[in-house]
């Protein structure tokens, strides 16, 4: 079978710009996902960074990659309108798109959204409780009943987006809030899947549990081989009696 080609774009900013953080990636949060994607078969990885020409996402880049994952935090506005362009149109013409904890707050995210995308937060480094609702998921394959993560940043509900497609996991805080955790949508031929978790002071993309869903995600959301979907003026198929005035 082919191999599925994921592109992982990271702003690379936290990581470069303090040490605690640095300490917790030291290859940055793209290596950390970069490496535990490489751990399943299927999947040929690159990694693409913000202060990278064209946001390393070029059209030949876009071109060759079938899954972007979107890690993005302090510098949505840095990134170019012209990419979020490139990178919307890639998805509604069949690009898996996978948004990572605040890439919530991306400008793809709530272009292809259509709302705030705004929540509740608090970065208390509490305890998080994944739980799978919707185990026949295929994102959901090979986890248990939930992932615990001992330490994480809380997103609270209400969580400004459309009703997903389809839920597969709600998250419990030490705190006592809950959060629609891993949200899939459709949009034109492309499927996107929002996962909660992976706030840069923990290191929650080291987590077997949590590989394993971003590298089901990545299978989930690549392109199905199938026709080309067609728009605009077309011509009949079969022999037309045309009415005449």
């Amino acid at each position: 079978m082919p191999q599925i080609r994921v592109t992982i774009w990271n702003e690379y900013r936290h990581e470069r710009e303090e040490e605690r953080f640095a300490k917790v990636y030291p290859e940055g949060i793209h290596g950390a996902i970069a490496a535990g994607l490489r751990e399943h078969d299927g999947l040929e990885v690159r990694t693409a960074t913000l202060d990278e020409p064209e946001h390393g996402l070029s059209d030949s880049v876009l071109d060759a990659t079938d899954v972007l994952f979107w890690w993005g935090h302090k510098a949505h506005g840095d990134v170019a309108d012209e990419t979020v362009v490139h990178v919307h149109a890639r998805v509604l013409d069949g690009m898996g798109l996978v948004v990572l904890h605040s890439g919530h707050f991306s400008k793809i995210f709530k272009r292809l959204m259509g709302t705030s995308c705004d929540l509740k937060w608090r970065a208390a480094g509490e305890r998080e409780r994944l739980w799978v609702v919707d185990p026949g998921h295929p994102i959901a394959a090979g986890v248990g009943e939930y992932i615990d993560l001992d330490h994480e940043e809380m997103y609270g509900e209400h969580f400004d987006v459309p009703p997903p497609d389809a839920l597969v996991f709600v998250s419990w805080f030490a705190g006592g809030e809950v959060f629609r955790s891993g949200c899939c949508y459709n949009r034109g031929a492309g499927k996107i899947f929002y996962f909660r978790p992976g706030h840069e002071s923990h290191p929650t993309y080291f987590n077997a549990d949590i590989r394993r869903v971003l590298a089901n995600a990545a299978r989930w959301a690549a392109p199905v081989a199938g026709p080309r979907r067609v728009f605009g003026n077309t011509q009949p198929l079969e022999t037309l009696e045309l009415l005449r005035p």
